[in-house]
């Protein structure tokens, strides 16, 4: 059984998620402020945390960075600030994904499938990832989707080789840039915005299958399986 931390100072939320994930087949660990959940992180390692961000003693983003210093485990941030700018603060401070309350439990119970299976997928560090319609060959610069090789240019397989090791995760724009074209790249979001469009072209081929989803002013998700649109 799935092990999940929910942290928020508002019990009414605390309680209606504890019910929703329990019912789903969850075990829920509950904390009230992030320097209670940073405690029972180390004492019971959860699978994945669920954090507000704004709390008492310890921030949600105080609370991600520190986790971030120890492991990987997949955390998805609530919050009624639905600014650009936290969404991309809470991303780029490690922080996998970000709804903005109210929510509805359906989308978040479906993020919170998504970010496990993430976790629970092999070594995305390999040479070689099989990861939903896709395989991609670290060494030969290879790449099938659906069984049908498709032939990237250098920088459309280096970022689908980030999208391949970071499933279902919120890339940011920044994090994007800085990782295809370095430092100075930063600065250049149409390089991003051409090199996706061909990327999209070469993948998706027109058909019904959508690949690499667009969250708006923040960054790009990439579905390696997605539903048919």
């Amino acid at each position: 059984m799935k092990r999940i931390l929910v942290v928020d100072d508002e019990r009414q939320i605390t309680r209606m998620l504890r019910a929703s994930l329990q019912s789903n087949g969850y075990e829920v660990l509950v904390a009230n402020n992030g320097a209670e959940a940073y405690t029972l992180f180390e004492n019971d390692r959860p699978d994945l945390i669920i954090t507000d961000l704004a709390m008492p003693e310890m921030t949600g983003l105080e609370l991600t960075r520190a986790v971030r210093r120890l492991t990987l485990t997949p955390i998805i941030v609530l919050s009624v600030r639905d600014t650009e700018a936290m969404k991309v603060t809470a991303l780029d401070e490690g922080a996998d994904d970000y709804l903005t309350k109210p929510f509805s439990m359906p989308e978040l119970l479906a993020r919170v499938r998504a970010q496990l299976r993430r976790a629970s997928d092999p070594d995305t560090t390999a040479l070689r990832l099989e990861i939903g319609d896709f395989v991609v060959d670290v060494d030969t610069h290879s790449v099938t989707v659906r069984g049908k090789a498709v032939h990237l240019t250098p920088k459309e397989f280096d970022l689908l080789l980030l999208f391949a090791r970071s499933p279902e995760r919120v890339l940011t724009h920044r994090v994007l840039l800085h990782a295809i074209w370095g430092p100075a790249g930063v600065e250049q979001p149409e390089y991003l915005r051409v090199l996706i469009a061909g990327l999209r072209k070469k993948i998706e081929g027109g058909g019904p299958q959508k690949y690499i989803h667009s969250e708006p002013w923040v960054g790009y998700r990439f579905q390696p399986k997605p539903e048919l649109s």
